[in-house]
């Protein structure tokens, strides 16, 4: 029988913010940046939803308050965020982003801090320049085909005067 030893670290799978690097205390966005947990702010309220009784007594909504413009991301990456996601920025450049799927505190606040970390991944993501095409000379020409036989059912509906 193996020992069992009550003081051990959790491992990263079972904390519930599998996106905060808990030797750094930071919340961690791979190649992108490192936001230091001191410059968000996570406050708790009263969730609406499934609890019962307890929705009334327990603060488990989590919300998450972060300056955007901290310098921590690149101008670009700052524009793409406030493009993909303007609700959740305010007027003062604050992201504010809620949890409440869970009846518990800790839960809502991890998927805030996912939520903030996917987001920001998605805006450093530097979109694809299009490369605008040429139309094939067979798409050319069943478009005119297309477009001629229809001017010929108008017209074939079109009132004549045999005068």
């Amino acid at each position: 029988m193996v020992a069992r030893n009550d003081k051990h670290e959790p491992t990263r799978s079972s904390r519930p913010d599998g996106c905060v690097d808990a030797t750094v205390n930071a919340l961690i966005v791979p190649g992108v940046a490192t936001i230091p947990l001191s410059e968000i702010e996570i406050t708790y309220a009263r969730s609406s939803g499934p609890g019962g009784q307890n929705v009334n007594k327990v603060s488990s909504k989590a919300r998450l308050r972060w300056n955007l413009n901290s310098g921590r991301l690149s101008p670009e990456t700052v524009e793409r965020f406030k493009t993909l996601y303007p609700s959740w920025v305010t007027l003062q450049g604050e992201v504010v982003i809620t949890a409440q799927q869970s009846r518990d505190a800790p839960k809502n606040r991890a998927s805030c801090l996912r939520k903030l970390r996917d987001a920001i991944a998605r805006a450093a993501i530097v979109p694809k320049e299009r490369i605008p095409t040429r139309p094939t000379r067979g798409s050319v020409r069943r478009r005119l085909e297309d477009k001629r036989r229809q001017a010929e059912k108008k017209q074939s509906r079109s009132f004549k005067n045999y005068e």
